[in-house]
């Protein structure tokens, strides 16, 4: 994807899941927005799991859209500072992989990832920042180095490397037709930085709106279409994660799917074949068997 596609002229970004996923390839790296288990893009990551794209780079917070990439076999290489479900720490496909070593890890820690994501959003190689000097990231990331300040102070910093990406795939609650995003919950989670570092990005949505009216608050009103490629409406959308305050996490579904061994899991929820319509029919078939 060049640029020139990201900043089309046509007016209308509409695109389905799989019309976003016939865009990325083999061997692409892609941003995955939100934070843990929540609000992440997973209606899109399902599609990817269907697709054969495969050997990719994710640089993510991680949550189940690292772990069921991993299972699936779609990772090569992941670049983190956490993979996590939040209410239940550690998300159990992703430690499966590290375990067996399918899956190669680049460690930073938050504020690093941050700022990886500033410098390619500016289009700089790195950008300098003491978030991991005297921690054991130097140690565990070889990839890392550091610079002395050209100035009086003469301070060492670590020189954090641009994360760029080929493709980020985003969630939020709304979005118009022109790649304008909304959130309304409590925190943006960098969603903005992922699209800006990426060479094509994706938003996904709860709603498609016809536009935003002068009651919005601008704040809330994150992406900007220049950043933008495509646009979906997936209602519910992110689930099993939060996209409050559309919806919560699921948390008795996301317990199955932490306690499932992957090829049952898949067989049920994610079988060849299916799409967006049939995982959100399975999903709702198992809440009504445990009632």
């Amino acid at each position: 994807m060049t640029m020139t596609d990201r900043n089309r002229t046509t007016t209308d970004k509409t695109m389905t899941p799989d019309e976003v996923v016939a865009r990325l390839r083999s061997g692409m790296t892609v941003g995955i927005g939100g934070w843990g288990s929540r609000r992440k893009p997973m209606a899109l990551v399902r599609a990817l799991l269907r697709s054969d794209v495969t050997d990719l780079t994710v640089v993510s917070y991680g949550g189940p859209d690292v772990g069921l990439l991993a299972a699936a076999g779609k990772i090569r290489k992941l670049v983190a500072a956490f993979v996590t479900l939040d209410s239940i720490p550690l998300e159990p496909n992703f430690r499966a992989a590290r375990q067996q070593g399918t899956v190669e890890m680049e460690e930073v820690d938050e504020a690093m990832f941050m700022w990886g994501l500033h410098a390619a959003a500016n289009r700089l190689p790195f950008l300098p920042v003491r978030a991991g000097i005297g921690s054991d990231v130097m140690r565990v990331n070889p990839r890392l180095r550091t610079v002395t300040s050209p100035y009086e102070d003469g301070e060492t910093f670590v020189a954090m490397p641009a994360l760029r990406l080929d493709a980020a795939l985003v969630h939020v609650n709304r979005a118009d037709r022109h790649g304008n995003g909304q959130y309304l919950g409590p925190d943006p989670y960098f969603d903005d930085l992922f699209c800006e570092a990426a060479d094509a990005a994706y938003v996904s949505c709860e709603r498609l709106v016809d536009g935003f009216g002068s009651d919005v608050v601008p704040q809330s009103l994150l992406i900007k279409r220049y950043a933008v490629t495509g646009v979906v409406e997936t209602p519910n959308g992110a689930h099993f994660t939060s996209c409050v305050p559309d919806h919560d996490r699921d948390e008795a579904f996301q317990k199955l799917y932490a306690t499932t061994p992957w090829p049952e899991f898949a067989a049920r929820f994610l079988p060849p074949g299916g799409d967006e319509k049939q995982y959100q029919s399975a999903v709702q078939a198992w809440h009504e068997e445990q009632k």
